[in-house]
């Protein structure tokens, strides 16, 4: 088995480009508050007193009230687990404007996906009920509240392994405001392990009326996906269906094919997989044809070296 691996800072977050926050130098000539999606980033080895003094002069440089964006690394979200945001619950009367947040932006030489330590979300959707956007990188500790969020129009959730239990919440949560929903699953030798069973509300259509793209992506069983989506009420409503990164192959690309129409779809994203060359020009031919975009870039070669079943030689873009 091999992985591909392309974690890297986010450059841009919630339409805005990514500034990071000067770690350790006074900050000088700062954009203004509300132009860009702040970065909070000292580093895997500062220590508590450099990320003390980093958050103190930060809040005490930039116009809390006119940010929009904020991007949480190390050591808030780090490799070895960390998530504590006490900080940024204390000054959520002055983070009136707050709509989007990043949490565990940590690229591969600071951290393996793996090991980014995410917390109960519960309190940071309770406090800022104007969230649009939520996206957050790694998985371990994650728990969501089934109350959901009222506002919250994007959520994604980047993994090399999703709890299946952080991934059965995500699934049943009340998101009536809910436009994007990107699952990365991830395998279940990093933490994963998530079923189609765990995802069965988020299937059926319930909790989320207005949600458009769905990505279930990254996923070593992507097969099962695929034929569940063949029939679920969910994606009549949707205008985008994402099932890239994963181990799909001709057996899901058939279930697809063969389920209820797919011809509303704008973009169908296959990317990464392991169809073969007559199932590429078959689902090209039919879905074009209908006026849905197909990526299907990244065609992965199964590794045959062994005697193992079929689906053991197919990997997922990112687990570590």
């Amino acid at each position: 088995m091999s992985y591909v691996h392309h974690v890297e800072h986010v450059e841009q977050f919630h339409g805005l480009p990514v500034f990071t926050f000067p770690p350790y130098a006074d900050p000088t000539d700062l954009p203004d508050a509300g132009a860009v999606a702040w970065r909070l980033h000292c580093g895997p080895y500062s220590t508590d007193e450099d990320s003390e003094s980093y958050w103190t002069r930060f809040t005490a440089s930039v116009d809390l009230g006119k940010i929009r964006a904020l991007v949480f690394g190390s050591p808030w979200f780090d490799g070895d687990g960390g998530s504590s945001m006490t900080e940024l619950l204390a000054l959520r009367a002055r983070l009136g404007g707050l709509e989007a947040m990043f949490l565990g932006d940590l690229e591969d030489e600071e951290a393996m996906i793996s090991t980014i330590g995410l917390t109960d979300l519960t309190e940071l959707l309770e406090a800022f009920p104007g969230l649009r956007e939520l996206a957050m990188r790694g998985g371990e500790g994650l728990e969501f509240p089934l109350t959901g969020h009222e506002g919250l129009r994007v959520l994604r959730v980047e993994s090399g392994g999703l709890p299946p239990a952080a991934a059965a919440q995500i699934a049943a949560a009340e998101l009536p405001s809910l436009e994007c929903l990107e699952l990365w699953l991830g395998d279940e030798d990093y933490g994963g392990g998530t079923t189609v069973e765990d995802l069965a509300p988020l299937l059926a259509g319930v909790g989320k009326p207005a949600l458009r793209h769905l990505g279930l992506q990254n996923s070593p069983i992507q097969d099962e996906l695929a034929a569940a989506l063949a029939s679920a009420p969910v994606v009549r409503r949707l205008s985008s269906l994402s099932l890239s990164m994963g181990t799909l192959g001709d057996e899901g690309a058939e279930a697809l094919l063969e389920g209820q129409s797919l011809a509303h779809l704008r973009e169908l994203d296959l990317s990464h997989h392991f169809l073969s060359r007559d199932m590429m020009l078959r689902i090209w031919t039919e879905l074009e044809s209908q006026g849905v975009r197909v990526n299907l870039t990244g065609r992965e070669d199964e590794d045959d070296d062994d005697d193992e079943d079929e689906e053991n030689y197919r990997y997922i873009a990112v687990a570590e």
